[in-house]
């Protein structure tokens, strides 16, 4: 059998996985460097690198790069050679190019080549530092610069600090500084806590931040900007790039990486272009039910997929969530037991060491398939893959780049990705995506504006390390987009706030948590309160997770403490690719043993459901309307996801109409529940949340009523047991439609919805950043509910006795920004305004309609009883389109 595989079958997971990590220490270096060889032989026939002479870096120019470059069987890309010259010219940049392009030898050999002719600084120093916003990535990437490194400069070296670095080896670090260090954003910050890290800091020359569309959009990359600031400070002739391979607006990604970099002005945008072949195709089943409804998981176009595992050396099975990974790894070995030991299973729940072992897996190619999520979606090259296969809809354009380009991951490979829809109307999305992604709309991604807890946390970790004078810092903040518009106010708050806790912590020394000195340097005056701010760094909040661990000994990863909380003794449970029976739970561990029966509960973790991006959202639209003008003048369908579309929309049509990019569909109908109003803006579910709430809170305050709420990616629906009039509220011209007007939409948001509760769940990230939470010392750490009471009684205090706290003022903020996306909401209602009026009294639900039925009934019915009941609806349906 392979020596890599998923969660091997038979009881002695625990032991095996100790036999791999002996044997992984053992042998690591040598597999890497057997691994790397194999690249550079498959890749090229010409002699490797080992008959290359490795002089000092100081000799090292663009003729011996070629020439290692020449001796790989590779030509320099344009764009590589305009990193290279851009670099030389001391700038700073963004490059912007597809997976697999060759981005990370670009601006690495860059920094090299203007390295080379840069005076070192005096004494051991690291002159390049490489972030990566995973720590996984991390290590891939530490590889990949060493092997180029170690043929073209014999006396630099590349080392690696992450979250999972041991104490020595920090410490040798600290001794003797690498040329150049991997690291990660939360890393990077901690060595700002340090006072002896400094002298190395501050001699940097070179920063470079990898997959920057990850960061960019939340508060990680504002931690990042800060860490920045601060190193420009130190290294006035810093350079700073960034690496990009799916963003939108990428002139604004640059000026937010470089903004705090004194030579800013001298920045360069480069953009990658090469003739690489993208495939993106969809699956598209013979038959197709014409009253969709989610739940099905795609499960049914199981047999496909397993033939496109069988019919490719290497396969990656992308899902949108953990729950959906489990499912379908469960189903692909039930369908293809002999893949048991070439079928694995990858997500962010699991062990680390299991998803290492993956990993290899996939590098060396003894994997035949692996199901994953997002956690296979950034830069760890995996050459092998030569397909992938998405189940349901991507979402947005951005992700479905990403992930089409782990296949075929270096240049001139193509790419290939097959959507598997998991209800018809995904059809529509694939091929949306498709259409969106041959245009370059990509999504564009934003920093986040002053968020006060990263600040808070900011200087404690300042005090931690030089210590600061507020005159200073502030400045130094405010060179980051990010907190550009901080006001002096609001520094002067953060600042009391760290100093003494604010008006309602005065008296609680805990929260004292720095001290100005007598030169006025404000430094953290107790040794406990650093040590705990050292283990809170970061501005990674997840929902408290526990061990998931066999009996026999051996981790299998980490699962949400809330849903282990409702399980007994002897209940089973899905979990890294096993059906498990609990049979403990002590000091946050669930211990387990390999259950007997095959069906089992399965973990729904947090965040499960994504919504629709705006670009996929508006690009869905259009592909309606070409499909609306083909059904209308009796042509063929063009695009095959829509031909095979063509009876639902048929149907749509004649009983309704189809949504499109100029009309907003409304639907009215009665029924034995009640009055019903279905509405379509097609902005995505977390947009409809609101947009639902605010029109049903409009509509009742002139006449009080009830509204029950349902609503997905594509529309929304109200439900009234009485009759509401609103032809009265919406016909005519939206425009002047007072239930989709802008006007005081932030207070009617806040009036209509639980405002209070939402900003009590955005304050437990908070609190937790701000340091106000402390979640525990390895080995005793503390529950979801302790941190949650934390937390709350932080929120209870503050609104009753610091009503002027501006951490609540986040928390309402960015509840109204996160969790309802007001300012797409508000962009949502402008463009309704601008739409025709498409308002439809229907008999019974359309295809459209029919799933946000189903998505009410399943809030309130077993999955087994509405699957009954969901067939009875389809068959009245069915009988009546055929009517």
């Amino acid at each position: 059998m392979s020596e890599f595989r998923g969660i091997p079958p038979g009881p002695n997971v625990g032991t095996q996985l100790k036999a791999l990590r002996r044997k992984k220490k053992a042998g690591e270096k040598a597999s890497q460097q057997a691994l790397i060889q194999s690249e550079i032989q498959s890749s090229s026939a010409a002699p490797n690198n080992a008959e290359l002479t490795m002089p000092p870096l100081r000799e090292l120019n663009l003729e011996r790069v070629k020439a290692w470059f020449h001796a790989q069987g590779w030509e320099p890309f344009d764009y590589q050679l305009q990193v290279w010259n851009a670099f030389q010219k001391g700038h700073s940049g963004l490059l912007h190019a597809t997976t697999g392009a060759g981005k990370t030898l670009a601006v690495w050999l860059g920094a090299l080549l203007r390295l080379a002719q840069t005076p070192a600084p005096r004494g051991a120093a690291t002159r390049v530092m490489w972030i990566t916003p995973m720590r996984a990535l991390a290590a891939d990437s530490t590889k990949a610069l060493q092997k180029s490194l170690s043929a073209l400069a014999g006396d630099c070296d590349v080392a690696l600090q992450t979250g999972d670095t041991d104490s020595a080896a920090r410490a040798a670090i600290l001794r003797k500084p690498p040329f150049a260090l991997v690291t990660t954003p939360e890393s990077l910050t901690l060595m700002f806590t340090r006072a002896s890290s400094q002298p190395n800091l501050s001699k940097l020359q070179v920063l470079v931040v990898d997959e920057w569309h990850e960061l960019i959009g939340n508060k990680r990359g504002v931690q990042l900007q800060l860490a920045i600031a601060r190193l420009a400070r130190i290294n006035p002739g810093l350079q700073v790039w960034g690496l990009s391979a799916t963003l939108g607006n990428l002139q604004v990604a640059m000026d937010v990486l470089l903004h705090p970099v004194k030579n800013h002005s001298k920045s360069t945008l480069v953009q990658g272009k090469l003739p690489k072949q993208l495939m993106i195709d969809s699956l598209i089943p013979d038959t197709f039910e014409r009253f969709p409804w989610g739940g099905h998981l795609g499960l049914n176009q199981l047999e496909f997929v397993a033939r496109e595992i069988d019919q490719s050396a290497s396969t990656l099975v992308f899902t949108n969530t953990r729950s959906q990974a489990e499912i379908w790894y469960q189903a692909l070995l039930e369908a293809r037991p002999d893949y048991a030991g070439l079928l694995a299973l990858h997500h962010g729940s699991l062990d680390k060491t299991v998803r290492d072992w993956v990993e290899q897996g996939l590098k060396s190619g003894s994997l035949k398939a692996v199901v994953c999520t997002s956690s296979l979606d950034l830069g760890v090259d995996f050459l092998p893959v030569e397909r992938v296969i998405q189940i349901g809809s991507p979402k947005g354009v951005a992700r479905l780049l990403q992930r089409a380009g782990r296949s075929g991951h270096a240049p001139g490979r193509p790419s290939r990705i097959t959507v598997v829809p998991t209800h018809a109307l995904e059809l529509v999305e694939a091929a949306a995506a498709r259409h969106a992604a041959q245009l370059k709309q990509i999504e564009s991604r934003f920093s986040p504006q002053a968020p006060l807890d990263v600040l808070v946390q900011h200087l404690v970790t300042v005090a931690m390390g030089t210590g600061f004078k507020p005159d200073e810092l502030f400045a130094e903040v405010r060179t980051t987009i990010a907190y550009e518009n901080l006001s002096r106010a609001q520094f002067d708050w953060a600042l009391i706030f760290v100093e003494k806790g604010g008006e309602s912590l005065a008296a609680y020394p805990d929260y004292q948590r720095v001290a100005a000195d007598e030169e006025g340097i404000y430094r953290v005056p107790r040794r406990d309160i650093a040590r705990r701010h050292a283990m809170s760094v970061g501005t990674i909040v997840s929902d408290a997770a526990m061990h998931v661990a066999w009996m026999t000994g051996g981790r299998l990863g980490t699962i949400e403490e809330g849903f282990i909380a409702r399980l007994k003794t002897g209940d089973c449970f899905s979990f890294a690719g096993r059906v498990l029976e609990l049979v403990k739970v002590r000091d946050m561990t669930a211990y387990v043993r390999k259950a007997n029966r095959k069906k089992a509960t399965v973990p729904q973790w947090q965040g499960g459901k994504m919504p629709l991006s705006s670009e996929l959202a508006h690009a869905s639209l259009q592909m309606l309307e070409l499909a609306r003008q083909s059904i209308s003048s009796g042509k063929k369908i063009a695009l095959p996801e829509l031909r095979a579309l063509e009876s639902l929309l048929a149907l749509q049509m004649r009983w309704s109409a189809l949504p499109n990019t100029g009309n907003l569909l409304i639907e009215e109908m009665h029924s034995k529940e009640g009055h019903h109003l279905f509405v379509y803006p097609f902005e995505g579910r977390t947009v409809h949340i609101g947009l639902a709430s605010l029109l049903a809170w409009r509509a009742s305050r002139n006449k009080p009523g009830t509204f029950s709420i349902a609503m997905n990616d594509y529309g929304f629906e109200l439900l009234s047991a009485e009759p509401v009039n609103w032809h009265e509220w919406i016909a005519g011209d939206l425009a002047q439609a007072p239930l989709f007007s802008t006007d005081h939409l932030f207070e009617d948001v806040l009036a209509c919805l639980n405002a209070s509760e939402l900003a009590q769940r955005r304050f437990r990230e908070i609190a937790r950043i701000a340091g106000l939470v402390f979640q525990g010392y390895p080995g005793a750490g503390k529950s979801a509910k302790q941190l949650q009471a934390s937390s709350g009684l932080f929120f209870e205090v503050f609104k009753k006795h610091d009503q002027q706290n501006l951490l609540l003022d986040q928390a309402q903020r960015e509840a109204l920004e996160q969790e309802l996306d007001l300012k797409r909401m508000e962009s949502a209602l402008r463009a309704i305004q601008c739409k025709t009026l498409a308002f439809k009294l229907i008999d019974r639900p359309t295809p459209f309609a029919f799933p946000l039925l189903i998505e009410r009934l399943r809030e309130t019915v077993s999955t087994e009883k509405l699957s009954d009941r969901v067939a009875r609806m389809v068959a009245e349906l069915e009988k009546a389109a055929q009517a």
